[in-house]
């Protein structure tokens, strides 16, 4: 019988992480699993085994320490685990304008939002690479594709950099037998609005603009088999990626800048 294959998914307790970990499930991987919180974890991992007869390695950890990444891999490397997987997906939206934040709160959110991912992939890389073969998905957003808002100041710019640097690397490694895919989701019903106080506005969004994270999931999983670079799900993001490259860049801003405003203020 032919060993499981290890997805180690970022972010995992909840929202589009414990999605795309059921997905991988569905398809046959074992996981390894990592997030803040331990419990929602250790309920997804009695599912999945329930379900799939999955087997999950759960790493509680807070990603935004320095040291972080070094910490993960040394206790995946002391359980024998192979990562055939990756899944970057770790995150959340710092909210309001650039200097309504200490620069320490800044530091934290490129941590966790751009460093974590680029130290991650680049540990998993060389064992992938001896195996010839390896899945690497960078969740990043439909917001890399659009013009930056006002407030969330980096947020769009971290998607956006996760779009270019899946897009290199997919032609660096795709040789290897290594598939890397950064995933653009628009709005999709999860914790994420919660967290970053923008529920009240992004509610007043007509229902067409939603996905499900389970279909997010799902399309996302495929298209980085299918060895896609840069992935949007839903035909309605689609479209708006589309638009967002034919504007002129002037309409796009102020277009950006109204519509931020609503549903930063709700």
């Amino acid at each position: 019988m032919a060993k499981k294959r290890t997805c180690l998914v970022t972010g995992a307790s909840a929202g589009i992480g414990a999605a795309i970990a059921r997905e991988y499930a569905r398809r046959g991987w074992d996981l390894a699993l990592t997030a803040r919180r331990e419990e929602p974890m250790i309920e997804l991992a009695t599912e999945l085994k329930s379900e799939f007869g999955t087997t999950s390695h759960i790493f509680p950890l807070d990603l935004f320490a320095p040291d972080a990444t070094q910490d993960l891999m040394r206790r995946i490397d002391a359980k024998g685990l192979h990562i055939d997987g990756l899944v970057n997906n770790a995150g959340y939206g710092h909210p309001d304008q650039y200097l309504d934040s200490v620069w320490e709160e800044h530091a934290n959110f490129l941590q966790l939002m751009l460093r974590a991912p680029c130290e991650l992939t680049h540990a998993v890389l060389p064992g992938m690479k001896s195996e010839g073969f390896g899945r690497i998905i960078n969740v990043a957003s439909l917001a890399g594709h659009l013009p930056g808002s006002r407030g969330h100041t980096l947020y769009a710019a971290v998607k956006s950099f996760l779009i270019k640097f899946s897009q290199s690397l997919n032609m660096e490694v795709e040789p290897l037998g290594i598939h890397v895919s950064a995933l653009c989701p628009g709005f999709t019903y999860s914790e994420f609005h919660d967290v970053n106080g923008t529920r009240k506005g992004v509610s007043k969004l007509p229902d067409y603009m939603w996905m499900e994270a389970d279909e997010c999931a799902e399309q996302g999983v495929e298209a980085c088999e299918r060895n896609r670079a840069v992935f949007v799900p839903g035909r309605v993001n689609k479209s708006i990626a589309i638009a967002a490259r034919l504007l002129p860049e002037r309409l796009a801003m102020s277009l950006m800048a109204k519509n931020s405003e609503k549903i930063r203020k709700g």
